[in-house]
């Protein structure tokens, strides 16, 4: 048989009882989203190789937990989703510990604790979301997908993942009210 006749769904059937090179057909097909998916993310191509290699890692690790309710490539592409996000709120807490230490260049440090407080404000109120919006937001704002590549991750349609959009940013709003966040312009 053909690999390209072979569908996903056989391919981990396949893996999990056993013929675990079968694998290797899953990266193939799968290797240059996964890759464009961590470019994205942290926009070097070491980096997105590294996030590569450890979502298919997970991915075959999990593998079990494939229930076939979805397309095989949007469980594989929420797993490097949400990999991407925990790498990138790791990279984020790291950040913010060196930057809490050093002082700004150009702005004073009532500035700076302002822009932390907003910031932090902010990420807080994403994390609030129903998981539904906070992933249409994350991939839209912050990884600047387009609405038909949040689709392709996500498997809603793309009038739903607008109105997600559209529903998250008027749920930010209302959240942020009476905050120091509350002019963030973004919204």
């Amino acid at each position: 048989m053909k690999h390209e006749s072979i569908t996903d769904e056989q391919i981990v059937r396949q893996v999990l009882l056993g013929n675990t090179e079968s694998f290797r057909i899953i990266v193939e097909r799968y290797q240059r989203p996964v890759f464009g998916m961590g470019m994205r993310f942290f926009r070097n191509r070491d980096d997105a190789g590294d996030f590569t290699q450890e979502v298919f890692l997970k991915a075959y690790e999990a593998l079990g937990s494939y229930a076939g309710r979805a397309p095989f490539r949007f469980w594989l592409m929420r797993i490097a989703y949400h990999h991407g996000i925990s790498r990138m709120e790791a990279l984020r807490t790291t950040e913010q510990a060196i930057t809490d230490e050093m002082p700004a260049n150009d702005e004073s440090p009532e500035q700076g604790s302002a822009k932390n407080e907003i910031r932090e404000i902010l990420h807080e109120a994403v994390r609030r979301l129903p998981e539904r919006y906070r992933i249409c937001v994350d991939l839209y704002f912050f990884l600047e997908l387009t609405y038909a590549e949040i689709s392709e991750i996500t498997g809603f349609p793309v009038n739903t993942i607008k109105s997600h959009v559209l529903r998250a940013k008027a749920i930010l709003r209302d959240g942020l009210k009476g905050t120091a966040a509350e002019e963030y312009h973004e919204l």
